[in-house]
């Protein structure tokens, strides 16, 4: 069947629309997104104000008519940490419901997490034994660790990069002021989780997703995104080491010009960077790999494991 993921992110609005059946790794067949920056928008009081709920209801609307150009037959839409923290997220809900037809599902940071865990876990499969999985979205970070298909532990900080851009890193380039006290904020947030990890054991296998760290494996030597999923791309902590202060002293524009930096995600990239050197130091981690698969295809593996076999 032809299933459709609705992703509301704090970054991006995506739509990935798959060929899946039972048994079967999910083919993509295409991709429609927007960068909305919901992570971005948010007012004082916290909420998503009158014009990113107007950006939302519209891009939600684009969507489902793309959905319906490429034939889904199932469409399944969640949204992520900038709505579910917004103190006006029933509204805005309630909204996009009333608008468009689409009830979104909020998932908690923990499902967030545990749904990525499960993605890694089927891309790597069980020879990667007991795995540590770093996920840096726009509005938090995802951390979990298991070795089976559910994690024996997920946890969810408010460490996403747009979140920390938009309150701690005004300037272009921000402050070194600015940037010392946003690296204490954020190792003192990943710092109190370690031993929730720790007793547990050292990981076979330390993996990450998302755009963040592409982004950071690609200016530290990786492959292309070009050059396909299935090329092992790593990230080392010595480069990420060595690159975090020279971003910080670039502006968003001279970040823009790097290679594998998107325009739309120059400015958060050194919030990204200091949370993953952050945990990678914290957590002990001196080499990671960077899975292709997250959060989307977590939620349409566990769909398709409730569709009957047959």
């Amino acid at each position: 069947m032809r299933l459709g993921v609705l992703d509301v992110g704090s970054n991006t609005v995506h739509l990935l629309v798959v060929d899946a059946h039972p048994g079967a790794r999910p083919l993509p067949a295409h991709s429609h997104k927007v960068e909305l920056r919901l992570a971005q928008l948010l007012d004082e009081d916290g909420a998503i104000g009158p014009e990113g709920v107007d950006k939302l209801v519209g891009v939600v609307q684009e969507a489902l008519q793309a959905a319906e150009d490429k034939g889904v037959e199932e469409l399944l839409p969640f949204a992520t940490s900038a709505v579910r923290e917004a103190s006006n997220a029933d509204d805005v809900l309630a909204r996009v419901q009333t608008e468009t037809g689409v009830e979104l599902q909020v998932l908690t940071g923990a499902e967030e997490a545990r749904l990525t865990f499960l993605a890694v876990r089927r891309w790597f499969g069980w020879s990667a034994g007991k795995l540590l999985v770093l996920d840096i979205g726009g509005g938090s970070l995802e951390i979990a660790y298991g070795i089976d298909e559910e994690p024996d532990t997920a946890v969810s900080l408010p460490l996403g990069a747009g979140r920390l851009t938009a309150a701690w890193l005004p300037g272009d380039p921000p402050a070194p002021d600015a940037i010392r006290a946003l690296r204490r904020h954020v190792r003192a947030q990943i710092a109190r989780t370690v031993g929730e990890f720790s007793r547990f054991g050292a990981p076979d296998h330390v993996v990450a997703t998302s755009k963040t760290f592409k982004q950071l494996a690609r200016l530290a030597g990786a492959a292309r995104s070009a050059d396909g999923l299935y090329v092992q791309r790593e990230l080392k902590r010595g480069s990420l080491e060595s690159w975090v202060p020279r971003l910080a002293g670039m502006t968003t524009a001279q970040r823009a010009l790097l290679p594998g930096v998107s325009e739309g995600r120059a400015e958060q990239l050194i919030a990204g960077a200091m949370v993953a050197e952050g945990a990678m130091d914290l957590f002990g981690v001196e080499t990671l790999e960077v899975c292709p698969w997250a959060l989307r295809e977590g939620v349409i593996l566990r769909r398709l494991d409730q569709l009957p076999s047959a």
